[in-house]
């Protein structure tokens, strides 16, 4: 699952061989630390996101939630402050508005 925040992107995937454990994944350093306080990320240079921490399904879920519910924007866009991060994300619209129309034909 691919989770876009104003301040962190992350993939999100159950572990191959820890049942009840997520592997959190992150392309940009800090962004799993900043999400989930007190998590040390590690940095794998060999995969493809360089940044990765276990965490357990239950504290993943809790703070997913906690994340929606302390959503106080109306434009997901705006709310993205790093220009780095808003053209990347600005990226992904594109494409997903590209799918859209693809898909109304």
């Amino acid at each position: 699952m691919w989770i876009f925040m104003s301040n962190a992107f992350l993939s999100v995937v159950a572990h191959r061989d820890k049942p009840g454990v997520m592997m959190v994944r992150a392309r940009v350093k800090g962004d799993i630390e900043r999400v989930f306080p007190g998590v040390k990320e590690k940095r794998t240079p060999a995969a493809d996101y360089l940044y990765r921490a276990e965490i357990d399904r239950g504290r993943v879920a809790k703070v997913m939630a906690e994340q929606i519910e302390a959503v106080d924007y109306d434009n997901f866009k705006n709310s993205v402050g790093d220009h780095g991060r808003h053209m990347a994300y600005s990226g992904v619209w594109t494409q997903m508005l590209r799918l859209q129309h693809s898909c109304e034909r």
